[in-house]
């Protein structure tokens, strides 16, 4: 059995508040984690309404699991989010879901679970697979992959401006001894960034690229969105929490391309009825208040969009 840790699910009722507007309706958690948000939705449901949650990590299917068993309105699925698409489609469900609840990243309890190794600030194995039971480690793959590659993942999921630089350090640390721990691997990374952003780690950035390498995270997202507006009736709402800047940029972006429609040549004569517009952004991006990141210190970065689907 996994053990409790705390956890407070950021933005509760803001995200529930935007997300449903059906008491009848099928609604979709994508990342059930420790299900605050799912628990929730399902406080908003009349009887026949129906919630679906999906997540890869084991440790949230327990939760899930016993969910479904007190709530029959209530299923989980063990996959990403971007499988949406098909999981929906096997249950006849496309074009009828009235919200998608979509709150990226990594939760409290993978953070503060050091055998997960998500974490510098306690010593576990290197490992920061959402689905611990499949796929590549990040001492895997730290420990065969060029140092190009991992200087790209460095700074394109990282932002770290001392990319290369970290990148020789771990290459030519793991020589010595193959990195098997997450102390190890912040101490590489600590020597090697002369970097000192105020309050911040010098292994940060760099943990964050791993991560979201190892997990495909802005793959599966890219993913998850084209799929969600596929999913949706018309009406539906897709409401995202985002915790990093590369996340909170390709939502946005992928909200005013839908709210556009279709690019077409400056100089035509188009009528705007004409242009193929399939969302409309409902409200401004929210962040948590003052008073929840006082609560909850994790909260401070995140950021809310809704986006509602119109055809």
């Amino acid at each position: 059995m996994t053990p409790e840790l705390k956890h407070e699910t950021v933005l509760l009722n803001e995200a529930v508040d935007a997300l449903v507007t059906n008491e009848a309706g099928v609604y979709i958690d994508g990342t059930l984690g420790r299900a605050g948000h799912s628990r929730l939705i399902l406080e908003r449901l009349s009887s026949a309404g129906t919630l679906l949650a999906f997540d890869k990590d084991p440790a949230a299917l327990e939760v899930g699991a016993a969910l479904a068993r007190a709530d029959s309105r209530f299923s989980v699925i063990h996959d990403s989010f971007a499988a949406l698409e098909s999981h929906v489609s096997a249950r006849g469900l496309v074009g009828q879901v009235d919200g998608v609840l979509l709150d990226l990243g990594v939760s409290s309890p993978q953070l503060d679970d050091a055998s997960r190794g998500f974490s510098f600030m306690a010593d576990g194995p290197l490992d920061m697979r959402m689905n611990n039971l499949a796929g590549q480690t990040a001492a895997q793959w730290l420990n065969a992959a060029a140092a190009d590659d991992i200087a790209v993942v460095l700074k394109e999921y990282g932002e770290e401006r001392f990319a290369r630089r970290i990148a020789r350090a771990i290459v030519s640390a793991r020589e010595e001894h193959p990195f098997s721990t997450t102390s190890e691997l912040a101490a590489v990374i600590a020597r090697a960034n002369p970097s000192k952003e105020k309050g911040k780690h010098p292994a940060t950035r760099s943990f964050q690229a791993i991560r979201i390498f190892i997990n495909r995270e802005l793959d599966d997202l890219a993913d998850v969105l084209a799929q969600s507006l596929k999913v949706l009736r018309p009406g539906g709402r897709l409401v995202v929490i985002s915790f990093h800047s590369l996340e909170d940029r390709m939502v946005k972006q992928f909200i005013q391309r839908k709210e556009k429609g279709e690019p077409v040549p400056r100089h035509l004569p188009i009528r705007d009825d004409m242009l193929k517009r399939e969302m409309k952004t409902i409200g401004k991006a929210m962040k948590a208040s003052a008073e929840e990141v006082e609560r909850n210190v994790r909260a401070r970065s995140a950021i809310m969009r809704v986006a509602e689907k119109l055809v």
